[in-house]
């Protein structure tokens, strides 16, 4: 069997991208409870993606002219993960505060994210690039990509999301850019 490079290149780097969603799943979270979820995205679902994001930057003008850089730069990936996490509480209630509120009834009813949601984001986030740098495909977390997939719906109630697109190539180009 003959696989070119391109071929091998492109099934690692979404071979890779499952292997991110397990990453995350088994990343450490705050009191042990999982908020997060994971996706991949490859052609059309990507191409969406990209798309939205476009259309967040044309509707942001001069100031959102990154959101359009980052899309070119999610073209030329292979895949990308998209990581999110639910804004639900942990219940630490007066023992906590930390969200700044006087306890997680507050914060929740303020429509407020629990710290920990941030920070099991963070560690999953880190996880996931770390696997993928020891894989050495390229990547950058993204949270353009998270604007857009949350605006388009695409992990229902989970709304804090980045992503992290996946590229296999001579230069990397998440970096170097404009």
């Amino acid at each position: 069997m003959f696989t070119s490079s391109k071929n091998a290149e492109e099934s690692a780097a979404l071979n890779l991208a499952y292997s991110v969603c397990a990453a995350v799943r088994t990343a450490p979270k705050a009191c042990g409870i999982d908020h997060l979820e994971t996706a991949v995205l490859t052609g059309e679902d990507k191409a969406r993606v990209t798309a939205e994001m476009r259309e967040i930057g044309k509707a942001l003008g001069e100031s959102g002219r990154f959101f359009c850089r980052d899309a070119d730069n999610v073209d030329s990936a292979a895949a990308v993960v998209l990581v999110g996490a639910k804004y639900e509480i942990r219940g630490l209630n007066e023992r906590c505060k930390l969200c700044g509120f006087e306890n997680c009834a507050a914060c929740k009813k303020a429509g407020a994210a629990c710290v920990f949601t941030s920070m099991d984001l963070g560690i999953a986030l880190g996880s996931a690039v770390s696997m993928v740098a020891d894989n050495r495909v390229d990547n950058r977390i993204m949270f353009t990509i998270g604007q857009a997939a949350a605006k388009l719906g695409l992990l229902g109630e989970y709304r804090l999301i980045m992503g992290i697109p996946l590229s296999v190539s001579g230069k990397s180009v998440f970096y170097d850019r404009e």
